[in-house]
């Protein structure tokens, strides 16, 4: 990816290669708890699957799940990685994700800090 300023010095825009190979991307997984996040979380980064994981305290979800509403507590995790690596970063994810339908989601990254992108950017690299 490139970035160039907007009008507004605070705000920075990515400019995405036609192909997308460089395109950030924060992915959103859900997990069983704080346990398989780190597990999960761990593997992406010593992989270069990702460059950076958050892991967000636990939230309530409430779901449909083979004909009843299901309630579970759940522990978030976030990777910022390149949109390029979903595919192998997905397969990672659900070889070691506990559930049968793991929520893996890739949510492209339109604006941000040079800085920091090109730090994802650099860190996947040899991905």
């Amino acid at each position: 990816f490139s970035i160039e300023s907007r009008s507004n010095p605070g705000c920075l825009c990515i400019k995405r290669y036609s192909n997308q190979q460089m395109t950030p991307l924060f992915v959103y997984i859900t997990t069983s708890g704080p346990e398989e996040a780190r597990k999960i979380g761990t593997t992406l980064v010593e992989m270069l699957l990702a460059a950076f994981v958050n892991i967000l305290p636990p939230v309530e979800s409430i779901y449909h799940w083979k004909g009843a509403i299901a309630r579970e507590t759940e522990t978030v995790l976030i990777a910022k990685t390149r949109q390029d690596l979903f595919g192998r970063l997905s397969e990672t994810v659900r070889s070691l994700h506990s559930y049968t339908n793991p929520c893996i989601v890739g949510l492209p990254i339109k604006e941000g800090s040079a800085e920091y992108l090109q730090w994802i950017a650099d860190e996947t690299a040899s991905a």
